[in-house]
């Protein structure tokens, strides 16, 4: 008897379809795909057209019961909102995909491709594919309705200054724009003596109270009123308001300490000079170059003002001046100030040239003067002075003459003032005239204290030439090192380059690539970006470039991470970007919508070149 010993192939076996006879292979329903479709439909239930709310104004969408989220045109973030409208039915089934179908941005409609499995007769997983429709329907969010309606504000925050002067003001939106404290902000308001900052949440109102106690020396006092309220819900809408009051002192002011706190102070005298106001207030004793700070709250608990307003500064001229170098100082004393030098000086006013009357004082201002100098003081002598303190100090403490700062012509100083600082977008009402004058005196004050002009963004004027320095008096100015680069980048409503063409201008970029000369002194290089949708833009701007080889850098297609990668083209050096905060940039054109500009810091500095990529 012979066996088989090849192995035979066994196929499956088929059956017929019990509906319409077609040979199928076995299933738990003993069914076809086909007419099992024709009998089930697993994605019964589920709605092929959805609504979803879009408010226009703030760009964002609602998702329930009461939120708005800001969602990107087939982000993950818009495809979890489009699935949480329809959770309830596809509970029911087991979603295995879900993507979007592209759909024109402005057609109001978004579609979901959706893949579901669904176990149907006698065990058997049906998979089926279709199409939700989802009709994107406009709808004001609560926010922008209480914009249109005027009563959009939940905080308010009052900033105040007793004080004829603004330069704390000026010095303070420097700050905030420094920061970008501004950001969170819905209104700003400029009235006679202060700004108000309205918020749509009280939170950042808090944020911002945070800020001001940091930066300037104040208190603040909070309230709030009730709006309205549900009884069934036990819900409340209130208003808030914080209350800001700064220091009513000013930088060149001249106070009067109380003898308790000249006492804590080092036993310094009692009539002292204002020479800074940030986080605390800086005096300096203009007889001895005693110096000492004075914060917040001990201001609170010995309050003092300023015994002369800016009106009443008055022009000498300097006829004789002497350093002090024995310089006595009594126990406890505090400390001295490095970058003053004591003088002594003899002066007359330029209003008495025609007398002999001429004023004896001491001043911390004896590295700065010299015979024929004009000054700027105050004349305490021929002055009505109104100051509890000083009514009870003896009057040979009280000099006759303050002195405050060098005085220089203030036209040739604006004409060749070379930089300029940004401002913050603000309601203004019933204005000074006066405020030209005041802004003026910060602008000098900026160039004439280092130590405020670092917490400063300044930024070069390129409208204004460099001059040159034949006809300097020897005023003060702001190096070319200190100016960062104000860049504008104006767009049209399509988000192309606007009529007036881009910062960068992309024909020049492409054609006009130069060589990499050989330079030497190491400094820093910028690298500015603009990020738009299809196109991507970069720029390289140095202060001071070094040496490198002399060589061509080519435009090519491709990505920012090209861009960045240019150590191969610079002699092996290595560019490693350190990602910094983005620099308040502004557009020129408001209403182009253009992204913000980002800068990064690299440890390299480049010729000055401009290279352009397209994604």
């Amino acid at each position: 008897m012979e066996y088989m010993t090849e192995s035979t192939n066994r196929s499956p076996g088929h059956i017929l379809c019990c509906e319409c006879g077609v040979p199928i292979s076995p299933n738990p329903a003993n069914i076809c795909v086909a007419c099992l479709r024709s009998k089930v439909d697993i994605s019964q239930g589920i709605p092929k057209q959805v609504s979803i709310s879009f408010c226009k104004q703030c760009q964002r969408y609602f998702q329930p019961p009461g939120t708005w989220i800001q969602c990107a045109l087939e982000s993950r973030e818009l495809l979890a909102l489009c699935l949480n409208k329809i959770k309830a039915p596809l509970s029911k089934v087991r979603l295995v995909d879900a993507g979007f179908v592209w759909t024109e941005p402005h057609s109001k409609r978004l579609k979901v491709k959706l893949t579901i499995q669904k176990e149907v007769m006698n065990g058997a997983i049906l998979q089926q594919v279709f199409v939700v429709d989802y009709v994107v329907q406009c709808q004001m969010c609560g926010d922008c309705h209480r914009v249109e309606a005027k009563d959009f504000w939940k905080a308010v925050i009052q900033v105040r200054q007793k004080t004829l002067h603004k330069k704390t003001f000026y010095y303070l939106e420097q700050l905030i724009l420094k920061y970008g404290m501004h950001q969170n902000t819905l209104r700003i308001k400029e009235i006679h003596d202060g700004l108000d900052f309205y918020y749509s949440s009280k939170q950042h109102a808090q944020k911002m109270v945070e800020f001001l106690q940091c930066t300037v020396p104040c208190r603040y006092k909070a309230s709030q009123r009730l709006i309205s309220q549900d009884i069934h819900s036990n819900t409340y809408n209130y208003k808030s308001t914080f209350s800001v009051e700064i220091v009513p002192v000013c930088k060149d002011n001249v106070v009067c300490l109380s003898p308790k706190l000249a006492q804590s102070l080092g036993n310094m005298n009692q009539i002292c000079v204002c020479i800074r106001v940030t986080s605390a207030i800086h005096l300096i004793d203009p007889n001895t170059l005693q110096v000492a700070d004075v914060d917040g709250s001990t201001f609170w608990n010995h309050p003092f003002n300023s015994l002369c307003h800016p009106k009443q500064l008055e022009e000498f001229i300097v006829m004789d001046c002497s350093i002090v170098r024995d310089i006595k100082r009594g126990a406890g004393a505090g400390m001295i100030s490095k970058k003053h030098t004591l003088g002594e000086v003899w002066v007359q006013k330029t209003s008495e040239l025609n007398t002999d009357k001429q004023y004896f004082c001491r001043t911390h201002l004896g590295h700065l003067l010299n015979p024929g100098d004009l000054v700027l003081g105050f004349d305490l002598a021929n002055c009505n002075l109104n100051d509890e303190h000083v009514n009870k100090m003896n009057s040979d403490r009280v000099p006759d003459v303050v002195l405050i700062k060098k005085s220089y012509d203030r036209t040739k100083r604006q004409r060749r003032r070379n930089w300029k600082l940004k401002e913050l977008a603000r309601e203004r009402e019933n204005m000074d005239t006066d405020d030209e004058r005041q802004y003026q005196d910060f602008l000098e004050d900026l160039e004439e204290d280092e130590t405020i002009r670092k917490n400063v963004n300044i930024y070069r004027d390129s409208a204004i030439p460099v001059e040159s320095d034949t006809d300097d008096e020897g005023a003060p100015r702001i190096s070319l090192a200190e100016m960062l680069e104000d860049l504008h980048i104006s767009q049209d409503a399509t988000g192309g380059e606007g009529p007036q063409g881009a910062w960068f201008q992309k024909q020049e970029l492409l054609s006009n690539m130069p060589d990499l000369p050989s330079f030497t002194s190491a400094s820093r290089m910028n690298f500015f970006c603009l990020e738009s949708p299809g196109k991507a833009m970069g720029g390289l701007w140095v202060e001071q470039p070094i040496r490198c080889q002399s060589q061509k850098i080519s435009h090519s297609r491709g990505s920012l991470e090209e861009l960045l990668s240019l150590d191969k083209n610079l002699n092996g050096a290595g560019v490693t970007p350190i990602l910094k905060d983005p620099l308040p940039l502004t557009c020129a054109d408001s209403t182009s919508g253009s992204p913000p500009l980002t800068s990064w810091e690299f440890p390299l500095s480049l010729p000055m070149f401009f290279l352009s990529l397209s994604a």
